[in-house]
């Protein structure tokens, strides 16, 4: 016995037979026969003297015409209560049992009580055995999630009394806590909706398991409310084995999405999918259920749904100490609605051709598509607002088709600076050039303004470098809110004003966005494709701002930040600029503009960077990953004093096709209409 709990264990063969084989009078029976309540049999058939000797007889009548026998359970309280009650769960290893133990502890040491638990293993054969042994040792039990049917619950709630039931309702014959479990469901299909899934998969839980019926029923909600969506049904169980072993499955339905029965599932399949190379969520997005604790600390972090697990367990006690003083209690059933917590794990459906599938041995692979060609769009693209909470800025263009997607930042952890981003990101075509939250750099989000070293702060995220230190996780990381956005009359471009704040939430600047979408028409250099202005105004509101890099921190060449745009790791990538072709002669040097040629699944595609205004060195990778930004602290601390402002342009083209160096000049030059050839090293 440990802090006020007993274990019990007991092998499933020796655990006697299974109630509900065949029906027996129970104490509630003989209550009823004799007119009285289930607290005066039991007094009765106990010996005591309490009770009246009429009412005793009558009882003891009821008892021989109904051939009732008392229940081991019931002697062994002959010689009263042991102040102990007992919990049954189904896998004392799952955190949310633990959790509810947890609150059924609390509960019951503050009025006196100690908890002995039982694990049943799962084993809905021997569950029924198992709780009337733990009962047999208590006052009252708790049973947890049970498994067996409800003809058999019905017998064992009948000879375990008091008891309530957590996760499962008993029709009224005792005091059951339910998690809406159907409605949990409901809102997470309706998230990955919203992000543009329509073929799910499901990774289902035990087979008689009465929350995974509950799941089941939301998933069908859905289904009736989206008559385009698709849930494909795969069997799995209820723990991190079960996801794991469901991974290669999961890749074969092609699902665009995952929803395991539990966030120990999901958990297992994110590690499937991280061993078969799968990216989370730019491959698949994964959600699951409970939000135990470990859900926020897992890579990404997990979306799922919030029960209250501690709560649960609280309440139980509340009610079984009711029933316990009084018999009489009546029985009462409470409804909990769990929330959506969405984290990274989650985000838009993937576009273009699929990054992963499986072969027919199961391995994950490649799958090669054919070059395609962008849609002939002729429709100038516009920026969508939100037509309800929750919704996305999205940014469309031709036929319905989303071009980008506006993130407030408000999902990812401190640890990564919050900051407004745009992602995904896709040609007209559909291919996807940005990447959010990658293996190689967990902080790098699509395209947005990170700035490692603002008077102290890190707008960047990740670790910062320290002189003579090397790169150090601290505690400066800032936030960038978006403050409201609005679309001007052409609907072509956004406006948004964004508060940038130090770690402990003072403001230090204000930006004034400007994003503008325009169609790219074809020429005979280059096909059609779609430009992107991003134009931000810094304004030094509060006090002067020191502006810094680890370049200028003493890290030479790393003079990132700026108006970063980070490109998914491709096949291959080349990269252009006036300076040269490849990766050294790009980085560090004034070229008007930057290209990243890629290929991917048979198809290529260009983005080209071009600096409109003032031209700042570029800081630039290709061979770790493929990300580009104007330095704004190269080799020197950008100072702006107080109330004056640094402006930032970048005008991007994404093209479906690969350019070449000359094409990509007469290109950058054509979108600045001067000339863009020019440009050095520094």
């Amino acid at each position: 016995m440990t802090d006020g709990v007993q274990m019990v264990s007991r092998s499933p063969r020796d655990a006697g037979q299974r109630p509900g084989q065949r029906r027996v009078a129970t104490i509630g029976d003989v209550a009823a026969a004799a007119g009285v309540s289930r607290a005066t049999v039991s007094r009765v058939m106990n010996g005591r003297s309490t009770v009246d000797a009429a009412i005793a007889e009558r009882v003891r009548d009821a008892a021989a015409a109904l051939s009732y026998r008392p229940s081991n359970a019931a002697r062994s309280l002959a010689l009263g209560r042991t102040q102990t009650v007992a919990l049954v769960v189904p896998d004392l290893g799952n955190p949310v049992f633990q959790q509810i133990l947890r609150g059924v502890m609390a509960g019951a040491a503050e009025d006196g009580y100690r908890v002995l638990v039982a694990d049943t293993a799962e084993d809905d054969q021997q569950e029924g055995a198992i709780a009337l042994e733990a009962r047999m040792r208590c006052d009252a039990l708790v049973l947890v999630s049970p498994r067996i049917g409800d003809a058999e619950l019905a017998a064992l709630v009948a000879d375990v009394e008091p008891v309530v039931l957590v996760n499962r309702d008993a029709g009224g014959a005792a005091p059951s806590l339910v998690v809406d479990y159907e409605d949990a469901a409901l809102q997470v299909v309706e998230h990955l909706v919203a992000l543009g899934h329509r073929r799910l998969v499901y990774l289902g839980g035990p087979v008689r398991s009465a929350s995974d019926e509950m799941r089941r029923a939301g998933l069908a909600r859905a289904r009736e409310q989206h008559t385009d969506l698709e849930i494909v049904d795969l069997p799995a169980g209820p723990d991190i084995q079960a996801g794991h072993a469901a991974a290669p499955a999961v890749l074969a339905t092609r699902a665009t999405a995952a929803v395991a029965f539990n966030d120990l599932v999901a958990f297992g399949l994110l590690a499937g999918l991280n061993e078969a190379g799968v990216a989370v969520p730019a491959d698949i997005s994964v959600a699951g259920f409970d939000d135990i604790e470990l859900s926020r600390y897992a890579t990404p972090a997990l979306t799922t749904v919030a029960v209250p697990q501690a709560e649960l367990g609280r309440h139980a006690w509340r009610e079984l100490h009711a029933v316990i003083d009084d018999d009489a209690h009546p029985a009462r059933s409470a409804r909990f609605t769990p929330s959506l917590e969405v984290r990274g794990s989650t985000g838009p459906v993937p576009q273009g051709p699929e990054r992963v599938h499986v072969t027919d041995d199961g391995v994950p692979a490649d799958r090669p598509e054919p070059a395609r060609t962008a849609p002939a769009v002729t429709t100038a693209p516009v920026w969508r607002l939100p037509a309800a909470d929750g919704d996305a800025i999205v940014l469309i263009g031709g036929d319905d088709v989303e071009l980008a997607r506006h993130d407030p930042g408000d999902r990812m952890p401190q640890v990564h600076a919050r900051r407004p981003y745009l992602h995904p990101v896709h040609t007209l075509g559909g291919v996807p050039l940005t990447d959010v939250s990658p293996v190689d750099h967990r902080h790098h989000y699509g395209v947005g303004i990170a700035v490692p070293d603002v008077n102290g702060t890190s707008h960047w995220g990740g670790r910062t470098f320290i002189e003579d230190v090397g790169p150090t996780l601290l505690k400066n990381h800032g936030r960038q809110v978006s403050r409201g956005a609005r679309v001007e009359a052409d609907a072509g471009t956004l406006v948004e004003d964004v508060l940038w704040s130090d770690e402990h939430g003072v403001p230090q600047l204000r930006e004034d966005r400007l994003l503008t979408a325009r169609l790219l028409s074809a020429t005979a250099d280059a096909p059609a494709g779609w430009v992107l202005d991003w134009r931000s105004t810094l304004h030094a509101e509060h006090d002067p701002l020191e502006i810094r890099s680890p370049a200028t921190n003493g890290r030479p060449g790393a003079g990132y930040g700026g108006l970063f745009w980070r490109l998914p790791i491709a096949e291959s990538t080349t990269v252009l600029s006036a300076a040269g072709t490849g990766e050294t002669r790009a980085h560090g040097s004034t070229s008007p503009w930057v290209a990243f040629v890629q290929r991917q699944g048979g198809r290529s595609t260009t983005l080209l960077l071009v600096q409109p205004g003032q031209v700042r060195p570029w800081f630039l990778r290709s061979a770790e990953y493929p990300g580009a930004c104007p330095a704004l602290a190269w080799d020197a601390p950008l100072l702006v004093p107080d109330g004056g402002t640094v402006r930032l342009d970048l005008s991007a083209a994404l093209l479906d096709a690969a350019l070449t160096g000359e094409q990509a000049a007469a290109l950058a030059g054509r979108l600045t209409g001067v000339s863009a050839v020019a440009g050095g090293r520094r």
